[in-house]
């Protein structure tokens, strides 16, 4: 049985290798699980403290996604077991969250910020469907490449989760508005937006990966990590698509822009609600999706971005800790991947029914760590 994701070196000409990471799981669209992360966290470590380690590569089997997401049918299961038929709402006992989840949150935070931050050019080729965890593996990498199959999203408001694996810090740092738009309505984006939003650097054929793999073989490589970095880029452009359309986002840039001067989340959904959809396809999914996401949601995504504008990429997985293990706890979280994925029954019973009805003690809590300083999983991170 092969492993969920394989690892191989590939030798280049002046005798340093490429480390090359490829996800394992097309049957489950390459959906991360715990044994995925752990498994990328020991190997992308090593590699890089390893001398002899150029840079790395991330890619995936399978031409429909480079990865789905997070495993959130295994999650839901951990969620339904550790409940027990309790009443909804927070619990504040540590004990009540999870084991698996409270793992593999801890896990998947560590793994994206190791690719934030890591030493070495690290590209990821973006194929097919990239979502919620794949975006976390994708985003914080210096040579993130998207192909014309690219499906981008952070759909986390249809679940009753919030859009997490470093959301807080990259969608504040798109084009004006643009993340508080896609996180509350979790609108697929192409490779064309990608670009525009800068979640992804260069656009190339999925044909040509083998030809990009030859030509970074090809190259000096030299000791100096920026040097390294710039030779890669260079590489890169040479096989990037240069004649691209206008994206979705950037078309209604003005509207999304008008949408952002709405400060609260009751006006904002408000605004949203009443936009003119008519012979727009994208932006009626936009609008459906609100009205069928959790209120919850609506509201974390707004508490999260306000609060992570003046956080660190550190303070923000660290916040993303906090409120993926309150959702653990809460029920929402596993009441929307029931109705969504699991009884696909698509009638999400939503603990409120409207956005006005959200109580802001009950989002408060969401933001409040139910550990002690000394305990928290990710106290050592950024250290």
């Amino acid at each position: 049985m092969s492993l969920p994701v394989l690892f191989d070196t590939v030798k280049t000409t002046n005798g340093l290798y490429i480390g090359l990471a490829t996800l394992n799981k097309p049957e489950a669209l390459n959906a991360v699980d715990l044994e995925m992360v752990n498994l990328l966290l020991v190997q992308l470590t090593d590699w890089q403290d390893r001398d002899d380690i150029a840079m790395v590569m991330i890619d995936s089997r399978g031409d429909k996604a480079f990865c789905a997401g997070g495993d959130v049918v295994s999650m839901h299961q951990a969620m339904h077991q550790a409940s027990g038929g309790r009443d909804k709402g927070h619990q504040e006992s540590v004990d009540a969250i999870p084991e698996m989840l409270k793992s593999f949150f801890s896990q998947e935070y560590r793994l994206d910020y190791l690719i934030h931050t890591f030493s070495k050019p690290i590209l990821v080729w973006g194929n097919g469907i990239i979502m919620g965890g794949g975006l976390g593996l994708m985003a914080g990498a210096s040579h993130r490449i998207v192909t014309q199959t690219a499906r981008i999203a952070m759909p986390e408001v249809s679940i009753g989760l919030f859009p997490d694996v470093g959301g807080s810090w990259f969608l504040n740092r798109m084009p004006s508005g643009c993340g508080r738009f896609l996180g509350t309505t979790g609108a697929s984006i192409d490779s064309i937006d990608a670009l525009y939003l800068n979640l992804a650097d260069h656009l190339i054929e999925h044909a040509s990966k083998t030809q990009v793999i030859e030509a970074l073989k090809s190259l000096d490589w030299d000791s100096c990590s920026a040097q390294n970095a710039a030779q890669v880029t260079q590489v890169i452009e040479q096989f990037q698509i240069t004649n691209r359309p206008t994206g979705n986002v950037e078309k209604h840039q003005n509207l999304i822009d008008q949408l952002d001067k709405q400060s609260s989340v009751s006006d904002y959904i408000k605004a949203i609600s009443t936009m003119d959809v008519q012979n727009d396809k994208w932006l009626s999914k936009a609008q459906a999706s609100v009205h069928y996401g959790s209120s919850i949601t609506l509201h974390l995504v707004h508490q999260q971005l306000k609060r992570a504008e003046s956080l660190s990429l550190t303070e923000c997985f660290k916040m993303e800790l906090i409120m993926a293990c309150r959702c653990a706890t809460y029920g929402e979280f596993e009441e929307g991947v029931r109705a969504l994925l699991i009884d696909k029954d698509k009638s999400p019973d939503w603990a409120f029914k409207t956005v006005e009805d959200v109580e802001s003690t009950v989002i408060d809590a969401f933001f409040t760590s139910p550990w002690q300083s000394n305990d928290f999983p990710l106290a050592s991170l950024g250290q």
